[in-house]
């Protein structure tokens, strides 16, 4: 490679072996390098003014100073100069497709005749490079972030009942600082799934992060951006249950998440052999088996670090987890409807309706569902609240929602003999064998629904105790309808003394014989 630099140790060789009387062709034989080189190295050292004793007295980092190439030529080279300021376009146009190095120094060529040559300009060019490829190592805090990413290869399992093998996702987590790793596979990759692998990492680890950051993944970032990514709603509301914050990578930016991708790397050599020992025949079977492994990749000490990761985590990163809140995540969905004529909204999922308070028809409103609740807001104000029913078709009315006139046709239809008998009876006993009577004419009770409900009006016209004597009156008749009580109410026959009910006797005479009459016939 053109011009590349030669170690500190041989510029200290060749400044011993000159001051012992070498020529610069000799050193040159001697460690097989080029005698420009050296006469190079010689001559910038030498114009120091300074004795080769002196300079082998200097700290490396001053005797590098005069040594070196770049102090002496590239600043110096008018050459040098002209191609580093081309450096930035040559790196931008390197990056788009199909342009190659030949290209550009060809290019190069064409402006500057006398320029490098081709192997002088991609070693220079491979020194810009490299001083912008240069990586931070990255101090990972304890507690404080999660990092989780689907693997690129999936595992497998043959369906013990159709037979069929089915590739199934495979689920990464990780904490950084203690290398603590969740592996799960899942039937999809779908955001409820997602978001269930998700929880059973926190509760794999017993505890909550300051945040968790993905890979910039559809289920999980509605919108990309480098400073104010948008998140999924079901996620923002994970966030919210956890208490914890969501982030994720800059886009294009692998090593944001080199800790994940590295255990990634992790999980390709240490839980997927072990399973080809196999064979699941069903996602739970296969989980079980990633499950024994990954107890034993996290059991198993670090070579670099002479601990497990599982030591680590218990010692050091778990007390610094928030707890788990006391209750499951259950993600909500929302959507907005238009409150129909009949005060009702839809949930299109299930085609079910349910009611909100009648004041609200034709506003839109908010429903906020899970598996099973469904709630409806109305900027901000919660008007309405179900129990989720799954009945296609149906309807969930609350009567508070109904208006005044619908609350009655609703207490009418909820009519039966019971009700009738139970208020009949709230005004006498002889009122409710009325209502019985009147209940039994027909042979389909609900024709003599209005007939009952006449007579427990009059309640409200007449006194009870005219409605109690008028029914009174009419005890032991084999008829009874609501016309024949409002008549004896009308004409007041209920206050007219009770007939005795006597035997019908017809007056003693002659003419009338008694049974001993035929006694001797």
């Amino acid at each position: 490679m053109a011009n590349k630099p030669i170690p500190m140790l041989l510029v200290r060789r060749i400044i011993q072996l000159k001051a012992s009387g070498h020529s610069n062709r000799q050193i040159a034989r001697k460690y097989s390098i080029s005698r420009m080189t050296v006469n190079g190295y010689v001559e910038r050292l030498e114009s120091s003014g300074k004795s080769y004793s002196a300079l082998l007295e200097l700290e490396d980092e001053a005797l590098w100073s005069l040594a070196s190439r770049a102090s002496a030529v590239n600043v110096a080279n008018p050459k040098y100069a002209d191609l580093e300021k081309r450096f930035s376009k040559l790196a931008q146009e390197l990056q788009k497709p199909k342009v190659t190095r030949t290209i550009l120094w060809e290019e190069y060529k064409r402006d500057n005749p006398n320029g490098y040559g081709f192997s002088q300009f991609c070693e220079h060019l491979s020194r810009y490079f490299q001083s912008k490829a240069v990586v931070m190592h990255l101090e990972h805090v304890a507690g404080e972030e999660l990092y989780f990413d689907f693997a690129g290869d999936m595992l497998s399992y043959t369906d013990r009942d159709s037979g069929e093998a089915v590739r199934a996702p495979v689920f990464v987590a990780v904490l950084p600082f203690s290398g603590y790793t969740y592996v799960e596979v899942l039937a999809s990759m779908g955001r409820s799934h997602l978001l269930a692998a998700l929880a059973n990492t926190l509760a794999f680890f017993g505890g909550v992060p300051q945040s968790l950051k993905s890979d910039n993944m559809s289920q999980f970032v509605k919108k990309a951006n480098r400073y104010e990514p948008a998140f999924d709603e079901l996620a923002l509301q994970f966030g919210l249950h956890y208490n914890t914050t969501l982030l994720a990578t800059r886009v294009r930016k692998p090593r944001d998440k080199a800790a994940v991708e590295s255990t990634v790397n992790t999980a390709y050599h240490r839980i997927y052999p072990v399973l080809r020992h196999h064979r699941p025949g069903s996602l739970q079977e296969l989980n079980h088996h990633v499950r024994d492994a990954l107890y034993a990749l996290n059991e198993r000490t670090m070579q670099h670090k002479g601990v497990s990761r599982k030591s680590i985590f218990d010692s050091v990163e778990k007390p610094t987890l928030s707890p788990l809140p006391s209750s499951p995540f259950v993600p909500k969905s929302t959507l907005h409807a238009k409150v129909g004529r009949n005060y009702h909204v839809v949930l299109g999922q299930d085609k079910h309706h349910y009611s909100v308070p009648h004041i609200h028809v034709g506003q839109t409103v908010k429903i906020i569902y899970d598996t099973d609740n469904v709630e409806i807001y109305l900027h901000h104000d919660r008007i309405a609240v179900h129990r989720r029913s799954y009945c296609s078709h149906a309807y969930s009315t609350q009567e508070a929602h109904m208006p005044p006139k619908h609350r009655q046709y609703a207490v009418a239809q909820a009519w039966d003999a019971t009700y009738f008998l139970r208020e009949a009876g709230t005004i006498g006993p002889y009122t409710q064998k009325a209502i019985e009577v009147i209940l039994s004419q027909k042979i389909f009770k609900e024709q003599t629904y209005n007939s009952c409900k006449g007579v427990l009006a009059l309640a409200k016209k007449y006194p009870t105790e005219r409605l109690e004597a008028a029914c009174k009156r009419l005890d032991g008749a084999p008829k009874i309808n609501y016309t024949i009580i409002q008549s004896i109410l009308l004409k007041g026959l209920d206050k007219a003394r009770a007939l005795e009910q006597t035997e019908s006797q017809l007056p003693l005479h002659d003419n009338v014989r008694g049974s001993h009459a035929f006694e001797n016939q």
